[in-house]
């Protein structure tokens, strides 16, 4: 509507966009008022008083006001009380942009604005209990299917805000992968140090054997010691979790501006039961062998040793395992192509491992390399299936590893693009034609030396393929709403730098083509070679689809669903639009208010900037957890490469008692850690590019960089962490007394 500032005031008039509020407004957030137009923003409970009105800094410049005097909207007179500063519902629409005007709901009828063929829109927030609200919006969203609520449509935090939309999915999704991750480090680490504490175990069990102790006596006291091992650690980590998620919640504070809800139980039964899953399926299998040991082993050592699971025991432990993980992850695509891709690179890594030691024996000249090298490479060699568990649970750690840091890199890249420090921060519509040259000219007189521009044209689709079109013809709420609207089209010879051609080709000054947003097309059913008929002002225009374009909504650019591929329409109705960055010169706003008083002009700042801090809050939650899950990964590490600390111990003893230097042996150790830790980083970095890419394009959806030094890098970096794993896993091995060794395995 109107508002015009009093006859004494010179009666001037701008476009506002008015909004009647009550008490208890927002629900969530809180708005931020200021007594004066330069005064800082302080949050408010309060609404405005009948009688009484708030309005953007901006309508007061335009109109010659300040805080005091009184602006007329339709029959009413309202004082202006206060400045809004920050509006936390306010959506990202063109509708948004004009200046707002708040009153109390109470001062509606008194303005008379409200009558028949009146556009007015109405909003019912609810907040509450979250399966309360859930209830509500199930039900209005059936409603909306139905047609029962036609014109209306559900609006989230998310997507309303839709700055706000991908950052937060792109944030949960991560958070879910990094709980993904973690849960698959923990059954790589529970199956090494399950395999680890039966190997020590084999010979206790075999002299319980000889002293007349059942297999089913035996198996039953190993499981129960497991499942009170599983309940304790289980219960240890849900304890520690429960006291990390309040420094979760510190690191969002501003983010979520009421209280948590009580915490309920099924965090702690998911929590219980990923752990007891993850022990019974990864750590009980090699235990329950313990059961199975022969008496002979007291006095043969080459008998009853581990062997590995059957099949139909993996398997069924393994199904459960994916459901949970699957659970875990909240997202089917996320937890398949994660899932998929671990348990493939597994397969992958086992199989070049081993063919990397049978290559490693025949690449190893005995003659004339060094004996270390010669040592280390018999070492691997002669224990082939220890070498190949060996490299493929250290590849699994670091793939992991690999794979978080690239997605985090990627990730926070991406929110950091989203907002750069040249982002526009002004947004100017309804710029006349014949200002067109005159306001560009204004911008780069005041310094604006980069800024988007372009014809705003509003038209509402009619036809598709000369077939007539209306919103009874989709059964999609969203096609309908569409369909029932004034699209804001624009006009463009060249591509916009910001927009990425998914289909076709943008062809340059063609005339009666136009290029479509994607997801625009995938909801109304449009394809290329698809004519697009539009009503301009009365006037009918056909235009053929050459091309769709990516458009991210969340950019601080202006985006249009369709433009024409051409510079201009002439014999059109067009006003200008513009986005641009303000310099930080004072006044620079209140000139352009005076020299183009018809123009409306969005400071972006505040939303920017609140973008721009909860940008900041995201990452630092995903960087709080990322750094668990990297302890995890390193966990891994540990427990891979002191898998076999026992058979070392036993080998150096041996090579000492015959001789070999401890300098020799430290070589052989390094040589053999740092062999392992290079395969094992090279194919976990390549596996971790190929899954990166698969997540990156289908489930984040952002352009994957990783580079052609990623494998390197990886394979240096699985070396290095190998090598600190060794040395302080295994440094024992070299200082422990030969005779001790000795002794040990003879026991």
């Amino acid at each position: 509507t109107m508002a015009r500032a009093s006859d004494a005031q010179g009666g001037a008039t701008k476009l506002v966009s008015l909004k009647a509020v009550s008490a208890g407004y927002p629900l969530r957030g809180s708005l931020q008022v200021a007594s004066a137009t330069e005064g800082p923003g302080q949050p408010t409970r309060d609404v405005p008083a009948p009688g009484e009105t708030w309005v953007d800094p901006s309508l007061l410049e335009s109109l010659g006001l300040k805080v005091g005097d009184m602006l007329l909207l339709g029959d009413a007179e309202l004082r202006v009380s206060r400045v809004i500063t920050l509006e936390p519902d306010r959506g990202g629409g063109f509708a948004s942009f004009s200046p707002r005007v708040m009153l109390n709901q109470a001062d509606v009828a008194r303005t008379a604005l409200v009558q028949p063929a009146s556009r007015v829109s109405y909003r019912f927030a609810v907040a509450g209990d979250e399966r309360a609200v859930q209830r509500f919006s199930e039900w209005t969203d059936a409603a909306l299917k139905k047609g029962e609520l036609r014109g209306g449509r559900l609006e989230s935090f998310e997507s309303g805000r839709p700055e706000m939309r991908q950052t937060l999915d792109r944030a949960e999704k991560f958070l879910n992968l990094v709980a993904l991750l973690a849960a698959l480090l923990s059954a790589v680490a529970v199956a090494l140090a399950a395999r680890g504490f039966a190997a020590s175990h084999l010979d206790d069990c075999a002299m319980l054997r000889v002293l007349g102790q059942s297999q089913r006596t035996i198996a039953g006291a190993y499981a129960f010691e497991f499942f009170i091992v599983g309940l304790v650690a289980s219960g240890l980590g849900i304890a520690i979790g429960f006291g990390v998620h309040y420094a979760f919640v510190l690191l969002l504070a501003g983010l979520v501006e009421t209280a948590l809800p009580a915490p309920t139980l099924w965090p702690v039964a998911f929590g219980l039961g990923m752990g007891l899953v993850l022990l019974f399926t990864f750590g009980l299998p090699p235990v329950l062998q313990l059961a199975r040991v022969p008496p002979l082993r007291v006095i043969r050592r080459d008998v009853g040793g581990l062997k590995p699971a059957s099949i139909a025991v993996l398997g069924v432990g393994a199904a459960g395992f994916v459901a949970m993980l699957l659970a875990a992850s909240s997202d089917l695509k996320l937890g398949a192509i994660a899932v998929g891709g671990f348990a493939g690179a597994v397969l992958v890594f086992a199989a070049l491992s081993w063919v990397a030691v049978k290559v490693l024996r025949r690449s190893v000249n005995e003659s004339t390399a060094p004996r270390w090298l010669v040592l280390a490479t018999r070492q691997i060699s002669a224990r082939p299936v220890y070498a190949v568990v060996q490299v493929s649970a250290l590849a699994v750690g670091l793939l992991a590893l690999v794979l978080l840091v690239l997605l985090r890199t990627d990730l926070v890249s991406s929110w950091r693009r989203a907002t750069p420090p040249d982002a526009p921060n002004r947004f100017v519509i309804n710029v006349m034609p014949d200002q067109s040259e005159a306001f560009q000219k204004s911008l780069r007189d005041g310094g604006v030396g980069k800024f988007d521009w372009y014809p705003m044209i509003r038209g509402r689709l009619v036809a598709v393929n000369d077939k007539p079109v209306s919103p009874d013809d989709y059964t999609d709420d969203r096609a309908k709403r569409l369909v029932d609207r004034e699209f804001n089209l624009s006009t463009a010879a060249e591509a916009p730098p910001h927009n990425g051609i998914t289909a076709g080709a943008w062809k340059p000054n063609a005339s009666g083509e136009v290029s479509v947003e994607d997801g625009l097309a995938a909801t109304l059913g449009l394809k290329l070679g698809d004519t697009m008929r539009f009503d301009i002002g009365g006037i009918q225009t056909d235009a053929r689809i050459t091309s769709l374009r990516k458009v991210d909504w969340g950019s601080l650019h202006a985006n249009f669903f369709v433009m024409y591929t051409v510079a201009e329409l002439p014999d059109l109705p067009v006003t200008y639009m513009g986005a641009f960055r303000a310099p930080e010169t004072k006044g620079f706003d209140n000139a352009l208010v005076r020299a183009y008083p018809n123009v409306t002009n969005v400071d972006m700042s505040a939303t920017i900037g609140q973008v721009q801090r909860v940008l900041d809050q995201v990452i630092r939650a995903v960087e709080f957890l990322f750094g668990f899950t990297l302890a995890a990964g390193l966990v891994v590490l540990f427990a891979a490469v002191t898998a076999t600390r026992e058979e070392r111990a036993r080998e150096f003893a041996v090579m000492r008692a015959v001789g070999a230097r401890a300098s020799l042996l430290r070589q052989v150790q390094r040589a053999e850690l740092v062999g392992v830790g290079l395969l094992a980083g090279f194919l976990a970095s390549i596996a971790a590019s190929a899954i990166g890419w698969g997540l990156a394009r289908y489930v984040f959806d952002f352009t994957w960089t990783a580079s052609l030094w990623v494998p390197i890098a990886g394979a240096l970096a699985g070396a290095v962490l190998a090598l600190a794993a060794g040395w302080w896993g295994l440094r024992e091995v070299l200082n422990r007394p030969v005779v001790d060794t000795l002794r040990r395995a003879a026991e």
